[in-house]
Formats: structure tokens, sequence, C-alpha cells
């Protein structure tokens, strides 16, 4: 059966991901997104703090199964990122790029000093009434990627006199972002060149993930792939229909180059206050722009670089039209999905097209609640999830149970 007309096709083993992947043959898959554990023994899990991210022979078994020239894009947590990236690289990854995905519905977790000192002394701290938090919902709760916290609380005043003077020191500050490591198994072959025409790996999809003005990035198309492409790197449009992923209408696309830094429309929202609305210089159709020119300042173009025809510049808006950013629907998590660390779908959607070749198989060794086989499969990918949890797996099984009823 032609390939091009096959549905993406996904499968999950539970089980320890190290063994696992023992099982995979040799360069098997084309990609690895992941979001493995960042030891901090997030709300008392077990599950983050085993060590396993900084594991170099877990890194190994991913090198392994991964093609040459594949990419490994990896989430950490600000804390111990550096932990992971070097075992990462012992493994035999190269180092290629951090991106950074900054968010601004990050809940602090840090601990008021002064109330720490009242509650060893034994004192009551007097009351000054109560205040609502920002962003709440109308049951009074607030949902983020660490569950649920009331909206209102009880502001007190410190008792003791050492309380008084610690009084607003606290412990840590509030989470705006965390690093993703893009990682790549070495070329098998004596040029990039030759290794993607052998494997289909090593390279990063750019044109699929061109940042688009806002207004085109809300309409259906930009960047999608198809299973039928007749060539690799071709745009599509996207799916007309979601239980229908052959029909794609091609579209021609322009936009500016992707960046390291991702953004979701909370923290989009914050920089185009500040920035307030900017209007680009508009590139020449032919020529090079060189330092002298009036255009120098338009971004994305550098000097000595040949200008090609756009209708991105000379557009205006915030600063954050620089960057992708990934929408979160309100019901992506899924009903029943208590998994405390769920990423945006569209954000995995944008990093698994990132660095996966058309018809490629995506690798997700820590695959928590399943959003990255099922932004695989939105984007027209097979993927391949391994989670140790049971009550994971079934959250990832209900969430892909659409895909079985095809």
């Amino acid at each position: 059966m032609d390939r091009s007309v096959l549905m993406p096709q996904w499968m999950l083993y539970e089980g320890d991901c190290v063994e696992v992947m023992k099982r995979l043959p040799d360069n098997s898959v084309d990609s690895v997104v992941t979001d493995p554990p960042y030891e901090l023994g997030f709300m008392g899990k077990k599950w983050d703090s085993t060590g396993i991210a900084y594991n170099v022979a877990m890194w190994r078994e991913v090198l392994r199964v991964l093609k040459p020239g594949g990419h490994l894009l990896s989430f950490g947590g600000t804390r111990t990122y550096h932990r992971m990236a070097c075992a990462i690289e012992d493994a035999g990854f190269e180092i290629r790029d951090q991106l950074q995905w900054l968010y601004g519905s990050g809940f602090p977790k840090s601990l008021d000093i002064g109330k720490a000192i009242d509650k060893a002394a034994g004192k009551k701290r007097p009351s000054l009434g109560t205040a609502k938090g920002a962003g709440v919902n109308p049951k009074g709760y607030k949902t983020g990627s660490g569950g649920a916290f009331k909206a209102e609380y009880s502001i007190t005043a410190p008792a003791a006199p050492e309380a008084v003077q610690w009084n607003g020191w606290g412990t840590a500050l509030k989470p705006a972002n965390e690093p993703v490591c893009l990682a790549r198994k070495p070329l098998a072959e004596t040029t990039i060149a030759a290794n993607v025409l052998k494997w289909g790996t090593g390279g990063l999809n750019v044109d699929g993930c061109l940042i688009a003005p806002r207004e085109e990035a809300d309409k259906a198309g930009f960047g999608h792939y198809s299973r039928n492409t007749s060539k690799p790197g071709a745009l599509a449009g996207r799916v007309q229909n979601d239980n229908e992923r052959r029909e794609f209408t091609p579209t021609a696309r322009a936009g500016r180059f992707p960046a390291n830094i991702l953004l979701d429309e909370e923290a989009a929202a914050m920089l185009d206050e500040q920035s307030g609305r900017l209007a680009s210089g508009k590139a020449p159709a032919t020529g090079f722009v060189r330092h002298s020119d009036k255009h120098r300042n338009v971004y994305g173009r550098f000097e000595g670089q040949r200008a090609e025809p756009t209708t991105l510049y000379g557009d205006s808006g915030g600063a954050s039209r620089f960057f992708y950013v990934a929408k979160a629907s309100k019901s992506e998590r899924g009903e029943g999905n208590l998994h405390p660390t769920v990423k945006p779908v569209q954000l995995m959607c944008y990093l698994v097209r990132l660095i996966t070749p058309p018809n490629g198989t995506v690798l997700d060794p820590f695959a928590g609640s399943g959003t990255t086989l099922l932004a695989a499969e939105r984007e027209g990918f097979d993927s391949i999830g391994i989670e140790m949890n049971p009550e994971y797996c079934e959250i990832i099984r209900k969430r892909m149970a659409h895909l079985s009823r095809r």
C-alpha cells in the first residue's frame, strides 16, 4: 500500500524507557521530542527525582535508535538543565542550540521567609483580610501546570520582630521560561547533503516553521505537511477535515526566519505591551542589503544577504510578531487529564514539525500525557511513546482514542 495515503500510526509502550528502547532497532526513528523529569521532586512526585534525565546510558539509547543526523528536542528545568545537557552531550550528541519557551502563566513556588519565622516561633499572624488572585475562573480556582490553587487567600501581618525584619523576602522567582535542548546525532556521511539524501535527516524544517504574520498564523494551513507531499520539504495546507488527512491544498508562504525563542499568548501580550507598536522597514525585491542601506534595520536581514520579495516587511505590531506564539486550547488537556506538566499541543506541533522529515517517525521516551504523540498525529507523522506510569498511559490512550475510531 502507498505510504502516502496511510493515516499516521502511533504506538505506546508501558515500561521503563531504557529497557523498552533496547528493543528498538538501530537508526529507526527520525526525531525525538520529549519532556523528561526535571529532577526537582515536583509536587512530591517520585518520578521527578530519579536522576533519569542525567543518565548518560539512557541518552545513549536515544542516540542509538535515532537516525544519523536526526535531531533531539528535550525540555529541561532552569535549575537542572545544565546537568541534562551535559548528559546528552556525553552520550555522543552534538549540542546545536538552546531554545527558550517563555510563558506568563507560571505560579511562584516561593517560601515566605517572614511566615516561616513566625511558624517556627509559634506566633499567630494577625489577619488583614483576604484578596483574590488574578486570572481566576468563576469557581474560584486557577488551573495551571501545577494543578489548582485557591484564588482567594488570606493577607496576614508579621508577628515576631524577626518576621517583621524579613517580611517580603522569599526563596524563588516566578517561573517564566523553560530551556529546550536542541541536539543532533552526528552525521554518518561526509556532508550534510549526502546525509540528508541517504538517511532523510540532518536538517531543520525552516520553511515549514516560518513565523507568519499574526493574522496569517490564525488561518489554517501554515507550515503543515501532508502525507501525500510529492517532495521533501514541500509545504501543504491544513487538513480540511480533522478525520481526513489525505486531501491538502498546497500553499506558498512567506515568513520570518524561526528564532530560538518561543512564546505563549500571555508572554506575547506582555512583550507587546512593553514594546508598543513597531513598524518594520520593507526589504527591496532585488539586490543586496548593505550596512549603509536605509533598510539595514529590517529584522531578519543582515549585511551581504540577498533580499527576496516578501509581503512580511513593512508590517507593524508588537515585538512578539518576530517569534512563534503557541496558543493553548482550554480543552486540549482532555477530560480526566490530571498530569501536572501538560505542554500546549500547538507548541509541540511546532517542535515536532521543526525537526521531523516528511513521513518520519517521532519518539518520545517520556510520553507523560501523550502530547507529543498527539502533535505528531496532527502533523502527519508516525510516533512511538514510552511511559512507565500506568495512570498516565491510560490518559494517553483516552487522548488518542479518536485515532482508533477512524
